[in-house]
């Protein structure tokens, strides 16, 4: 029987694998990352489906929540049936669905506010202006390279992820906002959020700054990472129009059962709701 060993080779052969699938860049390094902790836990020895659940149980250990397990699983099991060793593959923990957020991760409109006030008066205009376009039209941050000033002038953006293309919609105030931005920066074509050398800014430099700006903005850094403004605007949109099925087409998911993740109330607002009831 052969010994199924990890190698950086074969490592690299699954990157350039998932990037011929078209793979998102943040997913492919994801999975690398996935992979090479459970080679390093390994150390030396072969992979091996006994040695898959130990590595999930010692995860658990280790105090990652069983979401994170999970998503870690899926990149090892993807990179097993790529290398052809179906054998190893393991199963995932179940995990109930639940029905509501932890209240310490979910931002408010008040601090998405303070946020991108935080960010005005750092100088950080730039961040300011991501942070709002990301928010305001619900786009995940590896999305922002589409935001150009073709897409200003016209009011909506063509997306193309994950092999689809969608069309956003972006409001009347923040195109005026993009359009005054591209003007003073001398942008006249394509993307508006670049760096200094003309490139676009990715998204390992947004979620860093947006990281520096919870001192000054009074919000939890467990709060403060982009996606968190995308659950925000799914929030607000759906609480104006109560159209889930509208709501997953303008976020670009391919299921409700994604989206209605997005919709989860807090904690704080559940418990509220079990305390209206009265029963106790």
């Amino acid at each position: 029987m052969n010994k199924h060993l990890i190698s950086s080779k074969l490592i690299s052969q699954f990157s350039s694998f998932l990037s011929r699938e078209e793979r998102a860049p943040g997913t492919i390094e994801k999975y690398r990352r996935d992979i090479r902790s459970f080679a390093s836990w390994l150390n030396g020895r072969a992979a091996a489906r006994e040695t898959a659940a130990e590595w999930r149980d010692y995860l658990l250990k280790m105090h990652y929540s069983p979401v994170t397990v999970n998503s870690m699983l899926a990149a090892l099991n993807s990179f097993f049936r790529f290398a052809g060793w179906d054998d190893c593959r393991v199963k995932f923990l179940k995990v109930q669905r639940r029905i509501f957020r932890e209240s310490g991760k979910e931002l408010s409109r008040s601090e998405y506010i303070r946020l991108v006030n935080a960010a005005r008066s750092l100088g950080k205009n730039r961040l300011a202006l991501i942070m709002e376009t990301i928010c305001s039209a619900g786009i995940r941050v590896s999305e922002v390279q589409y935001i150009t000033v073709e897409a200003a002038r016209s009011g909506q953006a063509e997306i193309f992820m994950k092999g689809k293309i969608r069309t956003i919609m972006l409001s009347a105030k923040l195109c005026r906002k993009l359009l005054k931005y591209a003007k003073n920066k001398k942008i006249s074509s394509g993307e508006i959020f670049i760096t200094g050398s003309g490139k676009g800014i990715s998204r390992r430099q947004i979620w860093a700054e947006m990281k520096q700006l919870c001192k000054a903005a009074h919000v939890e850094p467990g709060k403060v990472f982009p996606h968190n403004l995308r659950h925000l605007f799914a929030t607000a949109f759906y609480n104006t129009s109560r159209d889930i099925v509208q709501l997953a087409d303008v976020l670009g998911h391919a299921s409700i059962e994604t989206t209605r993740i997005y919709l989860m109330t807090s904690g704080t607002e559940h418990r509220r709701k079990l305390d209206l009831l009265g029963l106790a």
